[in-house]
């Protein structure tokens, strides 16, 4: 394999649909670095997928990807469509379920949420990038792919193939992938500019027909001739509207077709997900027939289980054998929805042969056994892992229906992160999970719902149910299955009187608090981080309106509170103009101008040799690194309470030295004066004051592209790696919560050990 242009990461994803951009997602949720490969040089504008199931609902949910601006939900929309089909025969959808049925979303949608949403958790996608090599070593993969006609090599502890039917993944690490190739096929168009019937699944007597119109004009035209094979040569338009004439008689030709494709019942599956280093996820891994929107259902729910697990392996955080689960647990489902859909595409496709039986399967759907079993299998909501077998109504390899506990959390909300979650509804069970603490949150609770009956269950990040039941002798093994236990000593499951170990929720609730320069970077990191913890936040940007406006936008998406405040530092006037814009904010929101947590984040580098530095670069350094930090915080203190939280930002290049930051680090030295001062005047106040020094964090510099400079830049790090924003955020949710109460006047070393030299 060739390349000198080497990209070290722990996983790269091969594939920017659905599937990669939710594996992505999850990945980086787990904390694992990710780099995602596509093809394409640009999202498709195909909206081949339309449909999302009750179960995939359901996981978006607990990603917090479902309301708020920006979300999947659309209010214009019906909020859902229980009536499904099974094999083109009408089906009930409905099960309990947050959101029962089927729920129409375009997939280029789907594609854009997903693709948001993975970016702003840290994962990068490179596009235009087509997979020629692909080698395993040992300890890692290594992969050469193709851009703009440069050949580039990367290596990754992982590869996970995305890639589709065809997947180069796949075919490159040699896994076999049995199976039928189709015997017939449906003919599909989105078409402007004509007016037909909508039809449903309509039989007639050269073939079916289907058409739906939607808000927008654009009819969605699927056609199939009895008896007819697939076609070898790309779809065109003029076949369509041939096949459309020949089923109904009627003429398309004069539209505009915005896409055309076809697609057969071929039904294969790799023999295995997993091959050493390489992994396949969705279509890479099951090709079937995407009847009633299953096969990408399917593949997201591939992504979810695969995501949390991955994660731990590359972190080191997984217990021996997590990893093999992915294989088993999906392989699993995958092999019975293609079994299900192979049925579907007998009784949708065929001919006159197939009338007794859809009629026999007709009256079956009646009942209400049959029809929920039908459902439950559409919908995911059946699936269930390593439960015993006729054990209907065992709670444990289930999903985990959506609760709303007595905190006033629900369980998705409390899922969000991608954690494991323990529910105790006696706290003497609290203690057991101590030794988890690093992947396992623990709440106590009054039993409810499925919780009754059990005093503790077990969930899995993805949802599932690890282990529910009344002794401690079942819990431990479940723990140590599915997690890896904190490198620490733990305590004893029996202690005389344990300590409850509570997940602080919304431990800042109530609060208000103003992050300066929050609209990118370690700024935008750390509002993002107190919104989830409960605070309302002032989100201050210089220039920027349209970032502050995004990251405002996220917070809210993902039901949090915030308001953007714009003022420009340095400049006369400045302090008086953010705090107009913030009192007001504050004012119509809470109905107070009260401000409890103030963080000084917004900063300016020089960049500039000692030798070529102007006193106006300099005084433009000062003005909004430490005088502006001084101003803010005196103006602050009108409207902070007694136990606010001030933390500043500071650098480590007030212990590093670089010459080339000389003005700089002056600056940032006056910021950490701030603290030690002002924390001795407020003190018996209550307030604590404190500097956060980050090291090298990733920031939107273009050299953070580059990867030789990353991987110079890696190495001054204890960890071996650069800084994420979210890092720094996490160190200062810590100091203006009601745990660092005894902490001020602190400099706290923020930079991965890269000070220890």
């Amino acid at each position: 394999m060739a390349g000198a242009d080497a990209v070290d990461t722990h996983v790269l994803v091969v594939g920017a649909g659905p599937v990669g951009l939710m594996l992505a997602g999850e990945l980086r949720l787990g904390g694992a670095d990710v780099t995602v490969l596509e093809r394409l040089a640009a999202p498709t504008t195909e909206s081949r997928a339309s449909t999302l199931h009750a179960r995939t609902m359901e996981l978006l949910r607990q990603r917090g990807l479902l309301d708020g601006p920006g979300g999947l939900s659309d209010p214009e929309a019906p909020p859902n469509e229980p009536r499904g089909h099974f094999g083109g025969l009408p089906l009930d959808l409905t099960l309990p379920s947050s959101h029962p049925g089927q729920w129409k979303v375009p997939q280029t949608r789907t594609e854009e949420l997903l693709g948001a949403w993975a970016a702003r958790l840290g994962a990068r996608v490179l596009r235009g990038h087509e997979v020629l090599e692909l080698a395993q070593e040992p300890d890692r993969v290594r992969l050469v792919a193709e851009h703009h006609g440069v050949r580039r090599e990367f290596a990754a502890r992982y590869v996970v193939g995305c890639d589709g039917e065809q997947s180069a993944v796949r075919r490159l690490a040699g896994i076999p992938f049995p199976g039928d190739d189709a015997g017939r096929e449906l003919i599909r168009a989105d078409v402007d500019g004509i007016d037909i019937p909508n039809r449903r699944f309509q039989r007639l007597p050269n073939g079916l027909a289907i058409a739906a119109r939607r808000g927008d004009g654009v009819t969605r035209v699927m056609v199939h001739r009895f008896g007819t094979p697939p076609r070898t040569a790309r779809t065109r338009f003029a076949d369509i509207v041939t096949a459309w004439r020949d089923v109904t008689g009627e003429d398309i030709a004069h539209g505009t077709p915005l896409w055309v494709n076809s697609f057969g019942d071929a039904s294969r599956q790799a023999e295995r997900y997993r091959a050493g280093r390489v992994l396949l996820a969705g279509d890479a891994a099951h090709q079937q027939m995407p009847i009633g929107g299953q096969a990408l259902n399917l593949g997201l729910q591939d992504a979810v289980n695969l995501g949390w697990k991955l994660a731990a392996t590359v972190l080191g955080r997984a217990p021996a054998g997590l990893l093999d689960t992915y294989h088993d647990e999906r392989h699993a489902v995958g092999r019975r929805v293609l079994s299900n859909i192979r049925a579907q595409a007998r009784l949708l496709l065929g001919g006159p042969e197939v009338e007794s039986l859809r009629s026999v399967v007709g009256e079956l759907t009646s009942y209400d056994k049959v029809r929920a079993h039908l459902a439950g299998m559409i919908s995911g909501l059946d699936v269930r892992y390593g439960a015993a077998e006729g054990d209907e109504a065992a709670l444990t390899g289930s999903r985990l229906p959506e609760l709303r506990l007595d905190s006033g959390a629900s369980t998705a909300e409390l899922l969000r992160p991608a954690r494991g979650l323990l529910l105790v509804t006696d706290p003497a069970f609290a203690a057991a999970a101590e030794g988890w603490s690093a992947s396992v949150d623990t709440v106590v609770t009054r039993p409810t719902g499925p919780l009754s009956g059990h005093t503790a269950v077990l969930v899995r990040p993805d949802g599932y149910v690890a282990w529910a039941g009344d002794g401690a002798a079942g819990l431990l093994p479940a723990l140590t299955r599915w997690f890896a236990p904190d490198p620490r000593p733990t305590t004893t499951l029996h202690p005389p009187q344990p300590t409850v170990r509570r997940r602080k929720m919304g431990n800042l609730t109530g609060k208000t608090a103003l992050v300066t320069g929050a609209s990118r970077g370690m700024g935008r990191a750390t509002a993002e981080r107190l919104a989830a913890d409960g605070a309302l936040v002032a989100v201050h940007y210089g220039s920027s309106a349209d970032a502050a406006a995004e990251v405002v936008a996220g917070i809210e998406k993902d039901g949090g509170r915030a308001f953007a405040v714009g003022a420009e530092l340095g400049t006369p006037g400045d302090v008086h103009e953010l705090f107009l814009a913030l009192e007001a904010g504050l004012k119509e929101r809470t109905g107070e101008t009260e401000l409890n947590i103030l963080v000084n984040n917004a900063g300016v580098m020089g960049g500039v040799k000692a030798e070529d530095t102007t006193p106006e670069q300099f005084d433009r350094i000062f003005a909004v690194n430490a005088r502006a930090p001084f101003f803010v915080i005196q103006r602050a203190l009108a409207n902070m309470p007694d136990g606010g939280r001030i933390v500043n930002i500071s650098s480590g290049l007030t212990r590093f030295a670089n010459p080339d930051e000389i003005a700089y680090a002056m600056s940032k030295g006056a910021v950490e004066q701030l603290a030690l001062h002002y924390a001795k005047l407020l003190g018996p106040r209550g307030i604590t004051v404190n500097s956060v020094a980050p090291g090298i964090t990733r920031n939107g510099n273009p050299l953070f592209d580059i990867p030789e400079a990353v991987e110079a830049m890696s190495a001054l790090s204890a960890f071996n790696r650069v800084g994420e924003p979210q890092d720094v955020a996490d160190v200062v949710a810590f100091l203006v919560s009601d745990d660092a109460r005894w902490v001020t006047g602190s400099f706290v070393d923020a930079s991965g050990g890269t000070l220890l030299g």
